[in-house]
């Protein structure tokens, strides 16, 4: 970079999760000065969902200086799909590696030299001709080169600069939680534990897989089996339903797992034994804090402002099928760093990495939708549900959720 030549460039990264802390990484090892703005009061430790791994977010693990082994996941060489008796309809070789959010947070926020804040809940951004601003609700204003807007799916910065750019939900949520691998039943461990497998009953459509356990660990003994049931739920009425807590408040953006009314805990739980093969069910009853998320599209028409750049689930929300969020958060970051590098402005570098990845984002989410069209079916018409069903074979299942493609 040679704009900003006569003094270190400055960059600050809103949002702490693992997107804001790729770029701020890869930032600092290109010369950067960081500081992550992070809104929550502490830093984002403890969260275990898994993550689907994909040659690409290795790539950028590498590029963000990340020092890593066989440990940073759990490897698999197999998928298998299960009927509701928990038989085996087919089997295919994949190998691949899973690992957990938390293992994920842990190496990236070791790795960063940076400065880490937490309570920074930004207000407002403003690029000017030869800085960026960032204000927060104490009323402070930061100056910086750039800004790069990581701060998720409902950012408050794509809220200011793309207020029409609004998700779109998708007529079904994700049940999702963690067992320890010690508490599954023999059978259950043997069946299902060293594999990705489905379990594809009507309407419904459940996956599950090993990832690291407690303090990331991924010795065998240590780990979790980790599900995602997507289940179709009316906008109207049952999710606002599922979103309200016992005292009555309805929690609009996301209820937390331990306000979830034990009455919703338990008609999911005995759906599960109903629906599901035995197996899943097994882990279902025995994760100690389910929760769920409302499977949301997000599309943006640009994702440079100025000096200001919006990154990961920021601009692009793709449905979790595809297992590419993290990767595409991480694949934005490597973008950026390299249109820095190669850019003399950071107006026109944020011009090229824009071009480059809305395109990405686009192609992306359409997979998604592709991947997700037979559970958004399940609230349509009688005909689109069985359109939906006639490509939805365990062979079709296995072989296109997430699995790495070039878009």
């Amino acid at each position: 970079m040679n704009t900003v030549s006569h003094k270190q460039p400055k960059a600050i990264v809103v949002g702490g999760s693992l997107g804001g802390l790729f770029a701020a990484n890869m930032l600092s090892r290109n010369g950067w000065e960081v500081e992550i703005f992070e809104r929550t009061p502490e830093a984002l430790t403890g969260r275990g969902a898994g993550i689907v791994t994909h040659p690409e977010l290795f790539d950028a693990l590498a590029a963000a200086g990340v020092v890593f082994d066989e440990t940073i996941g759990v490897h698999i060489s197999a998928r298998i799909t299960l009927s509701r008796e928990g038989t085996s309809l087919g089997d295919q070789q994949l190998p691949q590696t899973l690992t957990a959010w938390g293992k994920m947070y842990d190496v990236l926020s070791k790795a960063f030299r940076g400065t880490y804040r937490t309570s920074m809940l930004v207000t407002s951004v403003d690029s000017h001709l030869d800085h960026a601003t960032v204000t927060l609700q104490d009323g402070s204003t930061h100056r910086a080169d750039l800004v790069i807007a990581a701060d998720g799916f409902r950012s408050n910065v794509r809220e200011q600069l793309l207020p029409s750019a609004g998700l779109e939900y998708a007529g079904y949520i994700a049940w999702r939680g963690l067992v320890d691998e010690t508490q599954l039943s023999p059978d259950t461990h043997a069946a299902i534990f060293d594999k990705f497998a489905f379990c594809l009953p009507p309407h419904e459509q459940i996956l599950g897989y090993p990832v690291a356990g407690e303090g990331n660990s991924t010795e065998p003994g240590q780990r979790r089996y980790n599900f995602v049931w997507y289940r179709a739920t009316r906008e109207d009425d049952e999710l606002p339903d599922l979103l309200t807590d016992a005292s009555g408040k309805r929690w609009s953006n996301g209820i937390p797992p331990g306000l979830i009314r034990p009455d919703v805990l338990a008609d999911m739980e005995g759906a599960a034994t109903t629906l599901l093969a035995p197996q899943f069910a097994e882990v279902v009853a025995k994760t100690t804090q389910p929760l769920f998320q409302p499977i949301f599209d997000l599309t943006v028409p640009r994702m440079a402002f100025g000096r200001i750049a919006l990154l990961g689930d920021a601009a692009f929300v793709a449905r979790p099928h595809c297992g590419m969020g993290v990767t595409k958060a991480a694949g934005d970051a490597m973008a950026l760093v390299r249109a820095l590098a190669g850019h003399s402005s950071v107006e026109t570098a944020l011009e090229a990495y824009s071009a480059e990845r809305v395109q990405f984002g686009h192609a992306i989410v359409e997979h998604a939708r592709h991947l997700g069209a037979y559970m958004q079916a399940q609230l349509k018409s009688d005909h689109d549900r069985e359109m939906a069903e006639r490509y939805r074979t365990p062979e079709a299942v296995m072989r296109e959720t997430a699995v790495s493609r070039r878009f």
